[in-house]
């Protein structure tokens, strides 16, 4: 079975017809395509030279398992940084999709703003890469899907990048609260808080974009907007065109760990409250958010503060599980429980390095062809859970959730904010 399509194939493929036949189908845990040899190395092309690409690529050069061969912005400044700090070796890209011509490569690491995260990632599967893609998976529920059926479809290891999955200590902490040690849980909660009032990231004016940005190209598929110094390269995350706010910026890794405690897919409803009280800047994302989701046994709660920096504890941002002998709290740094009177034991534990280990979870998985740490599915869910929150808040009413169906019940209005409309010409480009 080939795990490449052919370059007319592919080029069909990029320019807007429909995906073709599988070119790989999964057996269990196990992928189709060819698994590297114990001491070959992985040829690697970057999508996306920002801050948490290079920070992706420094890891996958650091294992010395990977050869960086191309590199991708639109940003050239961006792009010329990104190849004079990996050696100058790696050959420069404006376009993702010559990049993904190439028939040296086997994997990509997509790390491009969120809306730009579906299409590369789509094209690389078509052209047989397997892809680290960052997190949030998605900039919207649909896209999510389409993400998985392309994996799925063309038989790719995706690892998404809520790294949290690989440190030691987080899989200790969800040990503990699977073994029932804590008691039932009936509360888990998880927070990001800051102090940014009251001018938060600034009001500048709409200007000319920098001669070193193409960007019709940046925005791609989100609408046409007039270019300010706030939409772009790390601020973009702070507008709904683009991004999901802080709730799919760092939600995602505090609610992926909860689901994955509580061995969950999905909220059955969930209510949101909250809105850009404070802040005088020019993001249209809340800057105060509180979620209450309905799960299975137990109530998740999410709260996001951008004008208030004492959190639970006097953490910034954590996680906590509510049992009936203790509480478990855990964030990056370390995970602690907090016994009910003498139901159990204390219990500590040091922080431990996530990232690294996650970069090796999918270099081994491209050799074994298994489901890594933090597969598709599994980042797709978490991201969905977000990506609820955030209509529940838009259409300030409480929604019920068909997971299995990926539906909202008995709520169109709610259901057509689960996808977006694309500006012309791009396209998902894959059929479900």
């Amino acid at each position: 079975m080939p795990d490449r399509i052919t370059r007319r194939q592919f080029l069909k493929n990029a320019g807007g017809a429909a995906a073709g036949a599988a070119l790989g189908t999964i057996a269990g845990t196990m992928f189709a395509g060819s698994a590297k040899g114990a001491n070959e190395k992985v040829v690697v092309g970057l999508i996306g030279c920002g801050g948490m690409g290079m920070s992706d690529v420094r890891d996958f050069l650091r294992t010395r398992q990977v050869i960086l061969a191309a590199a991708c912005d639109v940003d050239k400044e961006r792009l010329q940084n990104a190849v004079r700090e990996t050696g100058g070796t790696a050959a420069p890209y404006s376009d993702y999709r010559k990049l993904l011509e190439r028939k040296d490569l086997d994997a990509v690491i997509v790390a491009t703003p969120d809306h730009w995260h579906a299409i590369p990632m789509i094209h690389a599967c078509q052209a047989g890469l397997d892809v680290y893609v960052e997190k949030p998976l998605a900039h919207n529920v649909a896209e999510g899907r389409a993400m998985v059926a392309a994996a799925r479809r063309y038989g790719r290891v995706v690892q998404v990048g809520t790294q949290q999955r690989s440190g030691s200590h987080f899989q200790r902490a969800v040990e503990i609260v699977r073994s029932g040690a804590l008691g039932p849980v009936s509360l888990a909660r998880a927070w990001n808080v800051s102090q940014e009032a009251p001018d938060g990231m600034g009001n500048p004016p709409d200007s000319d974009p920098p001669p070193n940005l193409d960007y019709d190209f940046w925005l791609g598929p989100a609408p046409k907007r007039p270019y300010n110094p706030n939409r772009s390269h790390h601020s973009f995350r702070w507008f709904w065109d683009y991004a999901g706010g802080m709730m799919t910026d760092w939600g995602v890794h505090l609610l992926d760990i909860i689901l994955w405690g509580m061995n969950v897919d999905y909220p059955l409803a969930l209510a949101a409250s909250g809105g850009k009280y404070v802040l005088r800047d020019n993001r249209d994302t809340p800057d105060t958010m509180e979620v209450i989701y309905d799960c299975a046994g137990f109530t998740m709660v999410y709260s996001l503060r951008k004008a208030c920096g004492r959190g639970m504890d006097d953490h910034g941002y954590g996680i906590q599980f509510h049992g009936t002998n203790g509480t478990l709290f855990i964030d990056r740094g370390g995970f602690e429980v907090f016994p009910e009177g003498d139901r159990m034991q204390a219990i500590k534990g040091d922080g431990s390095d996530q990232h690294y280990p996650h970069v090796l979870n999918f270099l081994e998985c491209l050799k074994t062809r298994r489901l890594p740490a933090s597969d598709i599915e599994i980042a797709h869910r978490s991201t969905t859970t977000c990506h609820l929150a955030n209509i529940a808040l838009l259409t300030g009413r409480k929604l019920h959730w068909d997971g299995k169906n990926e539906k909202f019940t008995d709520d169109e209005p709610a259901n057509r904010l689960l996808r977006r409309t694309y500006r012309p010409p791009w396209d998902l480009e894959i059929q479900l």
